[in-house]
């Protein structure tokens, strides 16, 4: 921190005698930056124009941003660390691929392994689909860190987006949707930093709207490819919402030339092809999803709202059991659909900042247009069929991404050029601001800006201590086996996780179960050094495990 503060007195040497604090300096600097981009606005323009008709370029730039901001985050904000359920599951997925194959062979010693979003049996997996895990497989293979495919996953989203809104508006405006994706989807949001994703779904979204207005205009065998590529990644990243955009398509692909529907339809064989090998080695069964099947076993994920809430079908530890019943309660507390349809609307802050809302109300004038009113029924039916989840993430309609920033920009470029200026500068002057803090501040900082952050999900901390456990396991000697004791008190956070080749890897950890079986794990890692991890403690505890003598 200080380090920074020198750096930043060198540049703004006014700073200390005028008394700035690090926020004034940052909305100074913010200030500034608005105050330039509406005397330049003239300027400005005709630059995005000059970049929009270089769509190579364009996208390019696009694709490279977004990751390029995130990494000059990383003194402040390291690689994001794993924390959660679904972010050791994925990755699970991930190292699976990694290791080219399918699913895992069940462990003889598996109820020490049992946690949350994992099957230990018919196979050893993760409970979700492959689109995801294929990302993380590719960073960990060809960068030894899975999260370098998660930032690949986000530049390609933005670049993609640019693509789709081709189709639909002006170049200019298209890349102005672009800037507006990485301001949104970028550097700071949870897409970007956590490994449960978004992106991936996102971009399948942008190719699939991007490729329906070039087919209807001039069926091409490419657009036809990239429609097929767009529902074969949203396939194989969240089905039930492919399902559904299925649906939407109803409507428009009939009218499309038979031969751009046969392209389209053998460019889904591959990933029709991998699910069902992916469902037989993880379930055993070939339309069986590993959703399905921890449906059967664990009662989790929480069913429709229509539907009972399963019973689990096999004995589940503490954490899966605290796992169950908050999924049983929020299934159970899932109130009516209208309401909770309603409740849904805030998540809107997430895919738009504020200031674009008022854009949205331009748009009302496009929906003239058969086009608008499909794409806003795509959105409709994406939003009523989720509706159907008792939780909510925006991760699941990330499809429809593209859709909600093709309404905001078509409203821009309706209003009085003055007005989508300021607008644009709102934009830019928040995004600047939130990303200016994260860059120059620390974790006090983050905090007293709170009520501010909005969908930013980046590390700033180690409030749970596993950084400290993670550091401690790396600089001892050897392999380790860790168990772990969870306290009376103990709430939901999983502290089990493991890779995909469990008796290879250098880190082990387990349940604490009976004492007469952990002398059985013990016996089965003769060679590993034993330690006692009681992540409830605070700060979390890890020390040598007793000998059976203590």
């Amino acid at each position: 921190m200080s380090n920074t503060f020198r750096l930043l007195r060198f540049f703004l040497p006014l700073q200390n005698p005028v008394g700035f604090s690090l926020v004034d300096t940052v909305l100074f600097c913010v200030a500034l930056l608005a105050i330039t981009a509406i005397l330049l606005r003239t300027h400005l323009e005709r630059g995005l124009t000059a970049l929009a008709a270089h769509p190579a370029l364009a996208a390019s730039l696009l694709a490279t941003l977004p990751i390029a901001l995130r990494l000059a985050l990383l003194p402040h904000h390291p690689v994001p660390a794993p924390a959660v359920s679904d972010d050791f599951a994925y990755l699970l997925l991930g190292d699976t691929f990694a290791h080219f194959r399918l699913a895992n062979p069940v462990h003889p010693l598996h109820r020490f392994f049992e946690t949350v979003f994992v099957l230990q049996e018919p196979s050893y997996a993760s409970i979700y689909p492959p689109g995801q895990g294929l990302v993380l497989a590719f960073g960990q293979l060809l960068f030894h860190q899975p999260w370098v495919g998660v930032l690949l996953s986000v530049g390609a989203f933005c670049a993609a987006i640019f693509w789709m809104l081709r189709g639909w508006v002006r170049p200019t405006w298209a890349l102005l949707g672009g800037l507006f994706a990485i301001m949104l989807f970028g550097p700071l949001n949870q897409w970007t930093n956590n490994y449960w994703g978004g992106a991936v779904s996102a971009t399948a979204g942008c190719l699939i709207f991007g490729a329906i207005p070039r087919l209807k205009k001039s069926p091409r065998t490419r657009d036809a490819i990239l429609l097929g590529v767009g529902l074969s990644l949203q396939g194989l990243t969240r089905p039930f919402e492919a399902a559904l955009i299925g649906v939407c398509l109803l409507p428009v692909v009939f009218r499309l030339p038979l031969k751009t529907l046969r392209t389209a339809a053998l460019t889904l064989v591959p990933a029709i092809l991998l699910t069902l090998a992916h469902n037989h080695a993880v379930t055993g069964h070939w339309t069986r999803l590993p959703y399905m099947e921890s449906r059967l076993q664990y009662g989790v994920p929480a069913a429709f709202t229509f539907q009972s809430m399963p019973e689990p079908s096999r004995p589940l530890v503490r954490e899966q059991t605290m796992d169950y019943d908050a999924q049983r309660d929020a299934h159970a507390t899932a109130g009516g659909y209208w309401l909770r349809l309603a409740g849904r609307f805030k998540f809107l802050r997430f895919f738009l900042y504020a200031p674009l809302y008022l854009a949205l109300l331009f748009c009302f004038p496009a929906l003239r247009q058969k086009r608008y009113q499909w794409a806003l029924a795509c959105l409709i039916i994406l939003a009523l069929g989720t509706n159907f989840y008792p939780y909510f993430y925006p991760h699941y309609v990330a499809a429809a991404a593209c859709l909600l920033l093709l309404l905001a920009v078509t409203g821009l470029s309706r209003m009085p050029r003055a007005t989508a200026a300021i607008l644009c500068i709102l934009c830019l002057a928040r995004f600047t601001a939130w990303y200016g803090i994260h860059l120059f501040g620390d974790a006090n900082l983050y905090i007293a800006t709170g009520p501010w952050q909005s969908w930013d999900y980046i590390n700033f901390g180690d409030f749970e201590g596993r950084f400290t456990i993670d550091r401690q396991l790396a600089n001892a000697p050897g392999q380790q086996l860790v168990v772990v004791r969870y306290s009376p008190s103990h709430t939901l956070r999983e502290w089990i996780h493991n890779e995909a080749d469990i008796d290879s890897s250098r880190v082990v950890t387990a349940l604490d179960l009976a004492p007469e079986e952990t002398v059985r794990l013990r016996s089965y890692y003769p060679q590993r050094n034993v330690w006692l991890l009681e992540p409830d403690r605070v700060p979390p505890r890890l020390t040598p495990y007793p000998s059976p003598a203590q």
